[in-house]
């Protein structure tokens, strides 16, 4: 095992030509390679599938306020796995959606969509967009 584990820390570093010969490995313990992964906020040029993360310089500055929205049950908790999944906050999900909707834009990929379609099953949310004008809080 610590063969096969020194191998895949050499080639990990001969991708990333790093310098330093990989650390020893006990056996049972696993090697840990350093590397620095962006953020989601803090890719520069990145690209995922025909959109590219603006670089720093070309993010917008803005305020944001808090706010009290209230929400069908399912349909939140289906929107917070959906952001935790993206690795974003539950704002920012929002804000992207009403800003794709805005311009008439899809917000999600196929990908997304998919796993979107997992979560509604997960938490038994059965509402469609023909829901939307129908819906009457319970008394």
């Amino acid at each position: 095992m610590q063969r096969t584990l020194r191998a895949a820390a050499y080639s990990v570093r001969r991708r990333l030509k790093l310098s330093q010969e990989p650390p020893v490995v006990a056996a049972g313990h696993i090697a840990a390679v350093s590397c620095m992964v962006p953020m989601y906020q803090g890719m520069i040029g990145c690209t995922s599938g025909d959109r590219t993360v603006p670089k720093p310089a070309e993010r917008l500055a803005i305020e944001r306020i808090q706010t009290g929205v209230r929400m069908e049950r399912r349909l939140l908790k289906v929107l917070k796995a959906l952001a935790e999944y993206k690795n974003m906050t539950l704002g920012d999900l929002l804000e992207g959606i009403v800003l794709h909707a805005f311009e008439g834009k899809a917000p999600f990929s196929a990908q997304t969509q998919r796993k979107i379609a997992e979560l509604k099953g997960i938490y038994e949310l059965d509402l469609d967009a023909r829901a939307s004008h129908r819906l009457k809080e319970r008394a």
